[in-house]
């Protein structure tokens, strides 16, 4: 079995030997820009994983489809920054920024047809089962952000509205690539689904704590401008869990925050992390987090699994929570 560092190479010399870098210009080399400033590389990582708990070959017919995860999910990413109008991404200037919006709208879309041609290369006897899995996971992911964006025209939402959105945007994708490795190694659908719901609550647990980071991490580390859920008026696991536990009058003060304009920016995000402290949400959030964590862990628990192959999928559960950015 592979250490995660050498299925993070794979993965490295994988997006590297891409032919990302073709005509027009214009149109590729924002993709090529994407995928070269990095990231997590944590869903064509957790495929690989997956895929190498049953089999020890890491070839074109996973490679490819653990690739397919991570250039579709730069295409999401292009297009949150412009619905955001975010101004970094990975502490670079995002493509809307470096370019035009018209050049990242279609960019992004080149993308989401390329995840479809690497994934073409996974094995055909599953090619139809991983089809529909990544089909219907990409669908969600739409609709996980079109909720955010709705969300963001009304007062509060409750926690289930929260949990709701973020499985779609968030942890759907992530789960999507624990079975996908799975299916594409042979192993029975339900063991796939364990990996999938293991990841799926993994997922959750990464979402709010990107929330947290967004909030209260270090701007340089984080890769993104701090506060910028804040600003945009976001439905954060902090803002929403705010407004479940706070009082009449704290809820009017969360209210008066939210209303401020953005030429008050920087005494919003300061209003608001003072608040989130006084109400003790960072440490609520990380309570949560931890919560999701253990709850991934049980249900794998619960399977046959080798204590090796257990090490292996408690390693990736300890990188993807316990990471400072």
């Amino acid at each position: 079995m592979f250490a995660i560092e050498e299925l993070d190479r794979f993965v490295e010399n994988g997006l590297a030997a891409l032919n990302l870098r073709q005509e027009p210009e214009e149109l590729y080399e924002p993709i090529e820009y994407m995928v070269s400033i990095g990231g997590k590389r944590l869903r064509p990582e957790l495929c690989l994983l997956t895929y190498n708990l049953f089999s020890d070959k890491i070839e074109k017919h996973i490679l490819y489809p653990a690739l397919a995860l991570e250039i579709f999910h730069g295409f999401t990413l292009i297009h949150d920054d412009i619905m955001d109008k975010a101004e970094l991404r990975r502490g670079q200037q995002t493509v809307h920024r470096k370019w035009n919006d018209n050049i990242a709208i279609l960019s992004g879309d080149v993308m989401s047809i390329k995840a479809y041609q690497l994934i073409a290369n996974c094995p055909q006897e599953v090619l139809p089962q991983v089809l529909a899995l990544f089909s219907k996971t990409a669908a969600q992911v739409c609709e996980g952000q079109q909720y955010d964006m709705n969300f963001e025209n009304i007062p509060y939402i409750t926690m289930n509205d929260y949990i709701s959105m973020i499985s779609l945007k968030t942890a759907v994708l992530i789960a999507c690539s624990a079975k996908m490795g799975a299916l594409i190694a042979g192993a029975e659908e339900k063991v796939a689904q364990a990996l999938y719901d293991f990841a799926f609550s993994l997922g959750i647990a990464f979402q709010i704590q990107d929330d947290l980071f967004d909030t209260f991490g270090q701007g340089t580390v984080f890769g993104k401008k701090i506060g910028g859920d804040i600003l945009n008026n976001k439905k954060t696991w902090l803002l929403v869990e705010s407004f479940k536990v706070a009082d009449n009058a704290q809820k009017d003060e969360l209210t008066k925050i939210m209303a401020m304009t953005q030429e008050q920016g920087e005494e919003k995000i300061a209003k608001m992390q003072q608040m989130y402290i006084s109400l003790g949400i960072k440490e609520a959030a990380t309570e949560a987090i931890m919560g999701y964590y253990n709850r991934a862990l049980e249900i794998i628990g619960k399977m046959n699994f080798t204590p090796a192959q257990m090490e292996q999928l408690q390693k990736f559960a300890d990188k993807l929570v316990k990471r400072i950015k």
